[in-house]
């Protein structure tokens, strides 16, 4: 499946000129280039699979993400950072604060693999994660603007 998703806006912001992002992963490339139809037998190098590199990783974090994560833990963590997010957005520290948003978006992620979420509360978890990511591309913007859009130097500011 090969996947061209154009972006209007991002965290709420809108995005001119319209980013494309092209999401058909590396592995896939090279299996292709390769010939080979499973992703750990393609060739990292001459002498090493993927396989011999991700397989045991791979298998460790799906068995915990899928059946050991203590929920109890990963929920309490996930209000922590989503707090935390909070707090550096208000200090004006945009980039911490984002680091946060995404620790708080993979917190959420662990708890939906686990089956750990109603419907319900899966909706207000992503509501909360898009918040985040919308405080922080709003301080993003802000602060860029703040800087006067030093990466524009030049290219004439939109």
């Amino acid at each position: 499946n090969t996947q061209l998703p154009d972006f209007k806006e991002a965290g709420g912001q809108p995005l001119d000129p319209v980013p494309v992002e092209l999401t058909y992963g590396t592995e896939r490339i090279s299996m292709y280039l390769q010939g080979v139809d499973n992703v750990y037998d393609h060739r990292w190098s001459d002498d090493v699979s993927y396989g011999a590199l991700f397989h045991d990783s791979e298998v460790q974090f799906s068995r915990y993400h899928f059946e050991v994560a203590d929920i109890t833990m990963i929920r309490t963590t996930f209000d922590a950072c989503e707090a935390e997010c909070r707090t550096l957005l208000e200090k004006g520290l945009v980039l911490p604060a984002y680091d946060y948003c995404m620790k708080s978006s993979h917190l959420f992620n662990v708890l939906d693999a686990r089956g750990a979420l109603s419907v319900a509360e899966r909706t207000g978890y992503i509501g909360r994660v898009r918040g985040l990511a919308r405080g922080c591309a709003d301080a993003y913007v802000e602060r860029r603007k703040h800087l006067g859009f030093p990466l524009l130097a030049g290219a004439g500011a939109r």
